[in-house]
């Protein structure tokens, strides 16, 4: 099975089953944004085809808002979870996979981190490349939890919204 045929079978879950659409925003979000997933997990892709799936099924905006509020749950807790696991192993991180057979990650979350210091937790939601590393970073160098929730809820909302809502706009347009 390759990825394509994996987002394949998410989107078609939700074409079946519509009313699942908010819970799985929300896991897909939550591994896009989890440290050790998000590397591996084509999260933008599932959600893009979700989104694309809802304006051509004609669904209400009804169902378009519970889905970017739960994939901004997700990807926000995602984060969550991942800064603590950097509190907890700090430069230990380095040993767990996959960060140990690719050390570059974390030494680019690095640089991005010490260039943008707490607000490189709001732009690592949008750059999948510093997705996986940017929580653990800040989890790693203790940034203060206030300013690394504030950073991680509302970027995570952004995010969400930026991902779904422009699909769904879009082609519902197209589709008039």
């Amino acid at each position: 099975m390759n990825v394509q045929d994996f987002v394949d079978a998410i989107v078609a879950f939700v074409r079946t089953h519509e009313s699942w659409t908010g819970p799985v925003a929300f896991l897909v979000a939550f591994l896009e944004s989890f440290c050790f997933l998000s590397i591996l997990w084509p999260g933008t892709a599932i959600l893009i085809g979700i989104s694309a799936l809802l304006a051509k099924s004609g669904v209400e905006m009804s169902i378009l808002w519970p889905a970017i509020i739960w994939a901004g749950v997700g990807g926000s807790l995602g984060y969550a979870v991942s800064y603590w696991i950097g509190r907890y192993y700090k430069d230990g991180i380095r040993e767990l996979w996959p960060f140990s057979r690719n050390p570059e990650l974390v030494d680019r979350g690095q640089v991005f981190f010490q260039k943008w210091g707490a607000i490189g937790v709001f732009f690592g939601h949008f750059f999948g490349p510093v997705r996986a590393v940017i929580p653990v970073i800040a989890g790693m160098y203790a940034v203060p939890q206030w300013q690394f929730q504030l950073a991680n809820m509302t970027s995570a909302f952004i995010w969400a919204a930026g991902v779904i809502a422009p699909t769904y706009f879009g082609l519902s347009y197209l589709l008039k």
